[in-house]
């Protein structure tokens, strides 16, 4: 008889691992491609803001699919 694995532990360089962190990545790029857009060109603020706010909100989206990712 076979024992299936019920943990959700996933290995280090498996697929399921591969596909959590790409998740993250294009969550990431995503929202902070987007807030960067719309601060330079909708709201036409100097690129040093632009940035800094495309930096925030890519980190707060990491935060926040990684504890998606994690249920």
């Amino acid at each position: 008889m076979k024992r299936h694995r019920t943990s959700r532990a996933v290995a280090l360089g498996s697929v399921d691992m591969r596909q959590h962190w790409r998740t993250i990545l294009l969550h990431t790029v995503a929202a902070a491609t987007f807030i960067f857009l719309l601060q330079r060109y909708a709201l036409s603020a100097t690129l040093e803001s632009s940035l800094l706010w495309a930096v925030v909100f890519g980190g707060c989206a990491a935060v926040l699919a990684t504890s998606q990712a994690n249920r």
